[in-house]
């Protein structure tokens, strides 16, 4: 981008993002916010809302070079960080850098509901490979298996292996 060139600006009202059901055992959601699949001039991160249902989870993970930005804003439950439990409530911020193992919980009886910032970005992606696309307004569709290749786009995507295995695998066209 040239000095004083204006990046870009994305507006998006509730339920307009590209948006994906979500597998077992989060179930729920995600909605994508903001990412470089709006505009080439968003380098460096990308934004969401997740909803994890009632009684489900977020898997524990962790990512090699990313950082995750979290903020809670509806719904209890609870993050796990290396071992370590918090509580979560509405106004909940929680930051995870590189290699730390993580999981967030409901255990209430509402959605669990927060935005992500994940930098450099391509949680997205993640996203759409794993769930199935969504329309606002849909009754969510019974609870669905992750595919059988979960470890493969995990690799491909943004997530490290819990073992300190490779984050990536390198490709070339």
């Amino acid at each position: 981008m040239a000095e004083n060139e204006p990046g870009a600006v994305v507006v998006r009202q509730p339920d307009e993002g590209e948006s994906f059901w979500q597998p077992v055992p989060a179930n729920g959601y995600s909605e994508v916010r903001v990412s470089k699949r709006d505009s080439e001039k968003i380098q460096g991160f990308s934004s969401g809302i997740q909803v994890i249902a009632p009684g489900c989870y977020v898997r524990e993970h962790q990512h090699g070079s990313e950082q995750e930005l979290l903020f809670f804003f509806e719904g209890t439950g609870k993050a796990v960080v290396n071992g370590v439990e918090h509580p979560i409530q509405p106004g909940t911020t929680v930051y995870v850098g590189p290699w730390n193992k993580h999981t967030f919980i409901n255990d209430g009886s509402v959605d669990l509901k927060m935005m992500w910032v994940l930098m450099p970005g391509g949680l997205e992606d993640f996203f759409q490979a794993i769930g199935r696309p969504r329309q606002a307004g849909e009754t969510a569709p019974e609870p669905f298996a992750r595919p059988e290749n979960v470890e493969e786009i995990e690799r491909q995507t943004v997530f490290a292996a819990l073992d300190g295995g490779p984050v990536k695998e390198t490709t070339q066209d």
